[in-house]
């Protein structure tokens, strides 16, 4: 198969057949040692990061959590929040080995035979909440992106130890349980900043009622400069909780502005952006930005965002706390299990899902 498949790097059917239908995934062609970049993963000029849009002088505020409920702190968490839609924490009280050991089982899942991987494509996979693919919505796209990928909606306990890989299982589930205090730190913080006096029972679970974490594997990539790991998007999340390696890649758009800011990879930090969840309930006081992934050509990256959302049932909209200021709704109350649809049918097109909710 190998030696066919790179006589015949111009066949599409036979490079989509390799990557996406049988398992091997973009890894599969990096292992392969290919020199350039197959036609289906060049990206359009408007979708690479053109060099001239970088931001070299500007960063991410980085945000101590020692003492997370300091009004300082709060407070930097909601200008962050409004201003950029992102930042990093430290000392937010996670062990450092639990980032290494999540690191290192994404590293061993993707190292496992494309056979062992393809048990969890869609087309095989015993659950639904458990995923294993490449690119983002590959039968919906102009040009792939160059990512590998693993995704775990957490359901319960017992159903992960079920059918979650056991290359990985016990290390992605030990940091989703380490997140927990963390996610509650970040939620109260932000909502005192949209008055917000206490998070009840309900308003919890529509904030953090469901979870999933991701586990990305970015190969080494021929030509990266025609590429994109992931496409511009915002999230549908509440919260974004990322772990970056030390590799780095993610870039960040600039609110009203097309330009790129590196997030550089902080040792022991996480990354914390706002979704489009969240930036409906707080009437667009938080924003959730675009940002996208560029791929490396000398080394392999790996990165494990969880994603805190509310419940698929829940009905979302500007928050009542929100409005009884006076402010006009700029949003419609939707279901967020359509909201999640609407990003999920179409390939990665900026902030554009979130117009599906605007009144």
């Amino acid at each position: 198969m190998a030696p066919s498949l790179l006589a015949n790097l111009d066949s599409a059917q036979e490079i989509t057949k390799f990557v996406i239908n049988e398992g091997h995934g973009v890894k599969g062609l990096a292992d392969m040692g290919i020199q350039t970049l197959p036609k289906q993963f060049i990206q359009p000029p408007r979708e690479r990061i053109a060099t001239s849009k970088l931001a070299s002088q500007l960063f991410i505020p980085v945000i101590d959590m020692s003492n997370s409920n300091e009004q300082k702190v709060v407070d930097m968490m909601v200008d962050a929040a409004q201003m950029w839609g992102f930042f990093q924490i430290i000392n937010h009280g996670i062990p450092t080995e639990v980032f290494e050991n999540v690191k290192s089982a994404t590293q061993r899942f993707f190292e496992l035979p494309a056979e062992e991987k393809r048990k969890y494509l869609k087309e095989y996979s015993a659950s639904n909440c458990v995923r294993f693919g490449t690119s983002f919505t590959p039968h919906e796209e102009k040009a792939f992106e160059w990512k590998d990928y693993l995704s775990l909606f957490y359901v319960s306990e017992d159903e992960a130890a079920a059918l979650w890989p056991p290359a990985c299982r016990d290390e992605a589930l030990e940091f989703l349980r380490m997140s927990e205090s963390v996610i509650r730190r970040l939620l109260e913080a932000l909502m005192k900043g949209l008055n917000v006096k206490e998070i009840d029972r309900e308003k919890e679970l529509m904030l953090m009622g469901s979870k999933r974490i991701n586990l990305n594997y970015y190969p080494i990539c021929p030509n990266p400069e025609l590429t994109i790991g992931v496409g511009r998007h915002s999230d549908v999340s509440t919260l974004t909780i990322l772990l970056q390696d030390h590799i780095g890649g993610l870039y960040v758009r600039k609110q009203d502005d097309d330009t790129w800011i590196h997030v550089p990879p902080i040792p022991g930090a996480l990354v914390i952006n706002i979704g489009d969840a969240l930036q409906i309930m707080s009437n667009g006081r938080y924003k959730s930005v675009e940002h996208r992934v560029v791929a490396n050509e000398s080394k392999n990256r790996v990165s494990v965002p969880i994603f805190v959302n509310p419940r698929p049932n829940d009905v979302i909209g500007p928050l009542q706390e929100v409005l009884d200021s006076g402010e006009k709704p700029m949003y419609k109350k939707v279901l967020y299990s359509d909201y999640v649809k609407h990003f999920f049918r179409k390939a990665h097109d900026g902030k554009e899902t979130v117009e599906f909710a605007k009144i």
